[in-house]
């Protein structure tokens, strides 16, 4: 992983943030998990956001959820998110 996507002083912290997750259980989990992934990453918080979704980056089953998010980004013009979501991909 990149260490553009990790902070340095992030070891042992929990999760500042709240990430919006479902329970593991629903099936709206992964996609909000990988959302919450490419919002973390986009704020240097990614490891947090791993320890939280129980998913880390570039998860290969989250590649569909993340190519939404690419695809919403390319039309919203958010060119950032479009960055991480093609990180997330490779």
């Amino acid at each position: 992983m990149s260490r553009a996507f990790l902070r340095e002083d992030a070891e042992g912290e929990m999760p500042r943030r709240h990430y919006d997750l479902p329970d593991r259980d629903d099936p709206g989990y992964d996609r909000a998990a990988a959302r919450a992934l490419l919002q973390a990453a986009r704020v240097s918080e990614t490891q947090l956001a791993e320890r939280a979704t129980g998913y880390y980056w570039g998860e290969p089953r989250l590649y569909p959820y993340v190519e939404e998010l690419l695809a919403e980004a390319e039309l919203v013009q958010d060119d950032r998110l479009e960055q991480l979501a093609r990180r997330f991909l490779r």
